[in-house]
């Protein structure tokens, strides 16, 4: 058998809420796209990191769940992906442990040397047909998963929420690595992310990012080479971001309660016309000038783009050229236009430990080898656009 250099990979992550609370809707076009580029870029092995499984109403969503993970296994468009590995936490009852988080793994009919890791016996195991996880996890030895404890949390009434990570270990072709499935903490208010920079969520944002960092480098199990790909609820740096928006324009702030809270934020022109620039409230945020966050794929926001820069010492990430993944209107009829409700920004990310960048194949001398950008930018998938990074795996010896 001839030896490959290189194997091709297709990292996917996307937040599939809004498949759920729109059951039908968004769902056909979503996996038409998803399979166009599967087909495309024709990878031998795949993962798709899922979050917001089920939805907001995802006690009543969960039946669909099954049917959404079920259909994409046994489609025909996947039919030459002859083994695969699922891992869907669906079991809401257990509230402490709960994350709504979904993994499904591919490996294509040609790829023969592939292991997955039992994290209880600690040891590698070939991989079979298809293996299918439904539920809490608990019981499925090849993934690891937890949801963040409350006191991740600081003590200003957030709600705890049904975030946390989900990894899976492999070795393809000799070549050992973790893919890490994510989903951190929202900005729950627009008014309290502008009070500081950076602001408090990023705080919250970077305990997680933290904690995920040190399990995977802990003694339990031997350090790999990882891949982490989900929602990372990254935000733009919102204080910096808005006094560069409304800098000619004057402020005038609405305040409600006892406490005298900052209820609205209204900031207008100061010429003769006082037109409204810019509208914060808890979930809005109305920018009358949105079209310049799609302009060159947004790149003069890039720059506030500062959270990922925290974490520079333990992971890297590809240039950034598509605009911000999240968040994108669920009006059928509108799919490259951002709702009013938060600050366009890239949630959605894949990022890498540096020891990974070391077993991607870079392609010939001025080309990059390597493909990071969103599905369906111009079909309506959600208030999330998927993210996918596809690149040559190394195989062992090169």
């Amino acid at each position: 058998m001839a030896s490959y250099p290189y194997l091709n990979v297709l990292l996917v992550t996307a937040n599939v809420g809004s498949l759920f609370d729109n059951l039908g809707e968004i769902e056909r076009d979503w996996l038409r796209e998803f399979y166009k580029t599967v087909h495309r870029h024709q990878p031998r092995f795949i993962a798709l990191h899922c979050q917001e499984v089920g939805g907001k109403d995802y006690e009543l969503n969960m039946d669909h769940v099954e049917m959404f993970f079920r259909n994409i296994l046994f489609s025909e468009e996947m039919k030459d992906f002859d083994r695969a590995c699922v891992y869907v936490d669906k079991d809401f009852k257990i509230k402490n442990n709960f994350t709504a988080l979904g993994s499904m793994y591919f490996i294509h009919k040609s790829l023969k040397q592939i292991y997955h890791y039992d994290f209880k016996v600690k040891e590698f195991k070939a991989v079979s047909g298809r293996n299918i996880h439904l539920g809490s996890l608990d019981s499925a030895a090849t993934v690891e998963k937890e949801r963040f404890s409350k006191n991740f949390w600081p003590d200003v009434g957030f709600k705890w929420s049904r975030k946390g990570y989900m990894r899976t270990r492999w070795i393809i072709h000799n070549r050992g690595f973790d893919l890490v499935n994510v989903h951190l903490f929202h900005d729950a208010s627009n008014i309290v992310a502008c009070r500081t920079s950076p602001s408090v969520y990023s705080g919250n944002r970077e305990k997680a990012f933290r904690y995920i960092i040190n399990r995977l480098s802990d003694n339990r199990y031997t350090p790999l080479p990882f891949f982490m790909f989900g929602d990372f609820n990254f935000r733009l740096d919102t204080r910096s971001l808005v006094q560069a928006l409304c800098s000619s324009a004057e402020i005038k702030t609405v305040k409600k309660g006892t406490n005298n809270e900052e209820e609205k934020m209204i900031y207008k022109e100061k010429d003769s016309d006082h037109k409204l620039v810019l509208r914060i409230e808890k979930k809005v945020f109305e920018y009358q000038h949105q079209a310049a966050f799609r302009e060159e794929n947004g790149k003069a926001f890039l720059k506030y783009d500062k959270e990922i820069d925290r974490y520079n010492d333990v992971v890297g990430e590809e240039e950034i050229q598509f605009p911000p993944s999240y968040p994108y209107s669920e009006d059928y009829s509108q799919p490259t236009q951002f709702m009013n409700t938060r600050c366009p920004a890239w949630c959605d990310r894949v990022l890498l430990s540096h020891s990974a960048r070391h077993i991607i194949h870079r392609g010939e001398e001025g080309e990059s080898g390597v493909i990071y950008d969103t599905l369906g930018s111009n079909v309506c998938m959600g208030d999330h656009k998927p993210v996918f990074m596809f690149f040559g795996l190394k195989t062992n010896g090169h």
